[in-house]
């Protein structure tokens, strides 16, 4: 596709009707999703490219299970609906809260399950990146009102705080047994960057400045320490001590080999709203933001379109495939960078991926976004199959409607009630 000019005083979320169409897709996601999302069991069904419920679990022959980072993935998504005034949201967020606190969470010794049958744990691992979303999701429901989620989230912070947090090396290890015991040596930079984004949101909803303090030293493990000194390829595996491991390889979905680009793109706009509040303190964030962007998009971009899920050490496409999140995190994060630097550079890269997403990933017959493409660009399946997430897309659309100042909750809780930011 052809590359339309663009002028620094040109940007399509300055345009009522483009504001109009971020709005119908969050309406279309909505409502794509809440029709059949909750299971009368316990926590939420995985959706088919239909929106038709899917048995719970991964894969034939799977035991049956919801999973700890789908379950606190749609609390976040329906606390931002409630945030909108969306009837019914409530229910939902209900439903899933209770179900983070009466089936996920090990009443015996703390902390979450990862995957959860309806006769208990099926994966009673304690992963930090489950773990990261359950801070999230405390904190979207807390901003939301709901009642137990003060409850929540001062568990999550203890578990958090008392189990995962290494403070020498300013980072969560990644896993542990039920009963607490480290199986592995791997620190993993998923977990974090999640950790980070849960942590500014729990940030906002307390005003406890433990929380930005903590983020801020991820970020510092993370991106400065390690990208900058890797050309700006973020480096996404680790050993205890938090050397890289290069060679490593694990999960498909969580942990491919390589970078992924995608990532570097969620690092950028999070390292943005990061400075923003921090009151801009921090003077390394803006330009890693810029640069991790920068690579990102000059490695991963194909010109036939879409972002590879992951790449060599050298920047080669690694794995071909194209999934929506990157194409996600990329808008998210060329809307920060255009809000703050108004540069053409970025409102064309937003304009991009938004016709790229708008034409491969949206589902106009069925509903939804499709979650991945081939080579070749056309729908298939593995890891992701059907459309079992929200999070991302519904974010894309939204983000760059708010301030740079916080998160998607904080700033709906700033346009609907006034409500200020927190001081760092």
């Amino acid at each position: 596709m052809k590359t339309f000019a663009v002028t620094a005083d040109a940007r399509w979320v300055a345009l009522p009707s483009h504001q109009r169409w971020l709005d119908q897709q969050v309406e279309a996601l909505f409502a794509f999703y809440e029709r059949n999302l909750v299971n009368p069991l316990g926590g939420f069904y995985d959706l088919d490219d239909l929106g038709r419920p899917t048995p719970p679990g991964w894969g034939a022959g799977a035991p049956p299970a919801r999973y700890l980072f789908a379950t606190t993935r749609i609390v976040h998504a329906f606390s931002i609906a409630h945030l909108m005034g969306r009837p019914g949201a409530d229910a939902i967020v209900d439903h899933g809260m209770d179900f983070l606190w009466n089936g996920h969470r090990d009443a015996e010794r703390g902390g979450y399950f990862w995957g959860v049958g309806y006769e208990g744990p099926t994966d009673s691992i304690k992963q930090a990146y489950g773990h990261a979303f359950v801070l999230l999701a405390a904190s979207s429901a807390k901003v939301a009102g709901h009642p137990d989620a003060e409850r929540l989230l001062t568990d999550i912070s203890t578990v958090i705080s008392d189990r995962f947090w290494e403070e020498r090396f300013g980072a969560v290890a990644e896993e542990f047994t039920r009963d607490w015991r480290s199986f592995d040596d791997y620190r993993g930079q998923n977990s974090n960057m999640h950790l980070t984004e849960a942590l500014m949101a729990a940030f906002e909803a307390t005003n406890d400045s433990t929380y930005l303090r903590m983020a801020e030293r991820v970020a510092d493990r993370i991106v400065r320490i390690n990208a900058g000194e890797n050309d700006w390829r973020l480096p996404e595996h680790f050993k205890s001590d938090w050397t890289i491991d290069r060679d490593y390889s694990g999960s498909p979905m969580f942990r491919p080999y390589g970078t992924t680009p995608g990532h570097s793109l969620e690092w950028s706009r999070l390292l943005l709203q990061l400075w923003e509040l921090g009151g801009r303190k921090l003077d390394w964030l803006p330009g890693a933001s810029r640069s991790l962007f920068q690579r990102a998009t000059e490695d991963g971009w194909d010109p036939a379109g879409g972002f590879y899920y992951t790449l060599e050490w050298d920047g080669r496409p690694r794995i071909r495939d194209r999934y929506w999140w990157p194409c996600c995190e990329a808008i998210g994060a060329a809307s920060f960078l255009n809000a703050i630097f108004a540069e053409p550079l970025y409102e064309d890269w937003y304009r991009r991926v938004w016709s790229f997403v708008a034409t491969r990933f949206i589902d106009r017959e069925n509903g939804g976004w499709r979650a991945q493409l081939d080579e070749s660009l056309r729908p298939n399946a593995n890891p992701f199959f059907g459309k079992n997430d929200i999070y991302h897309s519904l974010q894309a659309c939204l983000i760059p409607t708010l301030p740079t100042t916080g998160s998607v909750t904080g700033g709906l809780a700033q346009r609907f009630r006034g409500t200020p930011p927190p001081a760092a």
